[in-house]
């Protein structure tokens, strides 16, 4: 069973054996046009059209002790994003993960975030069929990142403020899934260890008065993980503290990480 204190000790741990690396690697490594390189050198062509006009999509999976984490799911998502965009992945499944995985063995990264990119290509849309199109595959893996790290979340959770607007993304609009606005392989982990602790487990709209009366908060990211919200709007949630629910999640999502299902 794995506890907050473990899970940073460990990855304080192996942070500090990284900061004495020598690895030319070890603070990020791209895959481009079939090289490697360090990340800080990694460059893209201008005219691709990912960059001129953000005809692209991307998946965001994670390293964490040497582990990928639902690799596969990721990759399932990527392949969905890509079949709606009409794009095509430049490398086969099998070779894309392996190549991946030799990313991050030769980066000497044991706790990483990795991006994996397939962009429309050089070649002007409006001018080629998508048929003679040839679709770029850009890869990178970097130190985790913390949307919320050790130090706040071990400290008794985050702050948060809630944005009132609009619905942002009408039902009419472009499928937000395809880019930046996911499905969710995070929060499809919480809602397994919910299930397998015997919780109830409901995926629904919540109106925004309800976050104000709610006994707990807490947010999940590949960038973070479990996060636990223990203030809303400068007003204490749950006395301030991290509640029961949030800890239990917390504890079995990064049991996760350590389980051959998974990773």
């Amino acid at each position: 069973m794995t506890s907050m204190d473990k899970v940073f000790a460990g990855y304080a741990a192996r942070q500090a054996l990284l900061k004495t690396s020598q690895n030319p690697y070890s603070q990020g490594i791209a895959w481009v046009e079939g090289e490697l390189v360090p990340l800080a050198e990694a460059r893209i062509p201008l005219l691709d059209q990912g960059f001129l006009h953000s005809d692209l999509t991307y998946d965001v999976p994670s390293v964490w002790d040497g582990r990928f984490f639902r690799l596969d799911d990721h990759l399932d998502r990527l392949e969905a994003s890509c079949a709606k965009l009409q794009l095509k992945r430049p490398l086969p499944r099998e070779q894309l993960k392996q190549t991946l995985v030799e990313m991050v063995v030769k980066s000497g990264l044991r706790d990483a975030f990795v991006e994996v990119i397939v962009t429309r290509g050089l070649k002007w849309i409006r001018d080629t069929p998508l048929e003679n199109m040839t679709n770029n595959l850009y890869m990178f893996a970097q130190p985790y990142i913390w949307t919320s790290g050790p130090e706040e979340q071990r400290g008794g959770g985050g702050r948060a403020v809630l944005a009132r607007t609009v619905r942002r993304v009408p039902p009419g609009a472009i499928d937000p899934t395809i880019k930046n606005l996911q499905w969710g392989g995070s929060h499809a982990g919480v809602m397994e260890v919910a299930r397998a602790k015997g919780m109830e487990v409901r995926l629904e709209m919540v109106p925004v008065e309800l976050a104000y009366t709610c006994d707990e908060i807490f947010m999940c990211m590949t960038a973070g993980g479990i996060m636990p919200i223990t203030w809303l709007d400068g007003k204490p949630v749950n006395g301030g503290e991290v509640g029961p629910v949030t800890k239990a999640i917390w504890d079995g999502y990064w049991d996760m990480h350590y389980d051959d299902k998974y990773t």
